[in-house]
């Protein structure tokens, strides 16, 4: 197995740690041993995946919220080695996926019954099918409700200098940080709830806005993706994947793949659960909405 350290972050947070524990028990099931590699720099990637499919050291492989380049995906193919990708997807292997859109449209959505009406949205580089699909589900929550989102308030990591972008798929604290920065920078009008791609954006976002004096969320509300450990701890409203089921699955699938090559190709969709913490709050909009609602059924 490999996985993007930057992204998913240390093994004991909660939920890469359900990913491994349902990775583990499910291989243990088959009585195979697992192998992890955490990987850093997206180099290492290519290293010990070179290294698996030259040696065939190993049975099958796993690969976690790492894209799969084109060289790669041909070297699978002709050498007939097992893969399965979990947060990522390419149509010629399995993936366990899951609905990044109707994620973060009930993410968006929630903003928006709030009261927010100027929404802004911080994500990851545009190649990223994560980032791709919660995007969508972005835009399908503000269509819904006759809303459009401006350029200028979309931020990916494509639109942030290259020193502040590690070599990943720009899920990290810092793009966070620099991409909120840039938007309170902005003399077009400050967005009043943003939805933020990914937890680990969403601690530097919020860092950002504390530093400059603002307050979550009586004057900016955000919304992260993920449901990592530190969000809990940070009260950051978020959208939780099911990381152990993802991991069981993905297993169940390498090994079907292993037993049976010929196995019919499974693109698969898990559905989200929205975790409504502290950092939306209710704004002063609706707030008063439900101040004029509570006076009217007294009058009543």
């Amino acid at each position: 197995m490999l996985y993007n350290f930057t992204r998913c972050g240390s093994p004991s947070t909660t939920a890469f740690h359900s990913l491994i524990q349902g990775i583990q028990q499910a291989t243990a099931r088959h009585k195979y041993d697992l192998i992890l590699y955490s990987i850093e720099d997206f180099q290492d990637k290519d290293f010990y995946l070179k290294r698996a499919l030259q040696q065939r050291r190993v049975d099958g492989v796993v690969l976690v919220s790492l894209p799969l380049s084109e060289a790669h995906a041909k070297e699978f193919k002709r050498r007939k080695l097992p893969l399965v990708l979990v947060d990522n997807s390419h149509p010629d292997f399995d993936s366990i996926i899951v609905n990044n859109q109707t994620g973060a449209h009930a993410a968006v959505r929630h903003l928006i019954r709030l009261g927010h009406k100027r929404l802004a949205m911080i994500t990851g580089h545009r190649e990223s099918v994560p980032a791709q699909h919660r995007y969508l589900g972005f835009q399908s929550a503000l269509a819904e409700a006759g809303l459009k989102l401006p350029d200028h308030l979309l931020i990916s990591s494509d639109n942030l200098p290259s020193e502040v972008v590690k070599i990943n798929d720009g899920f990290n604290k810092e793009t966070g940080y620099w991409a909120m920065r840039q938007l309170l920078a902005q003399n077009r009008g400050c967005p009043t709830g943003v939805f933020i791609a990914s937890d680990i954006q969403a601690l530097g976002a919020m860092k950002a806005v504390r530093e400059s004096g603002l307050r979550i969320p009586e004057d900016i509300a955000i919304v992260g993706f993920d449901d990592i450990e530190l969000a809990e701890y940070a009260g950051l409203t978020t959208v939780r994947q099911p990381m152990f089921e993802m991991g069981r699955q993905a297993v169940e699938r390498l090994m079907a793949l292993i037993d049976h090559p010929k196995t019919p190709r499974e693109h698969r969709r898990i559905e989200t659960e929205l975790v409504i913490r502290e950092s939306c709050g209710m704004n002063n909009t609706a707030l008063k909405n439900l101040k004029t609602g509570l006076d009217k059924l007294q009058e009543g």
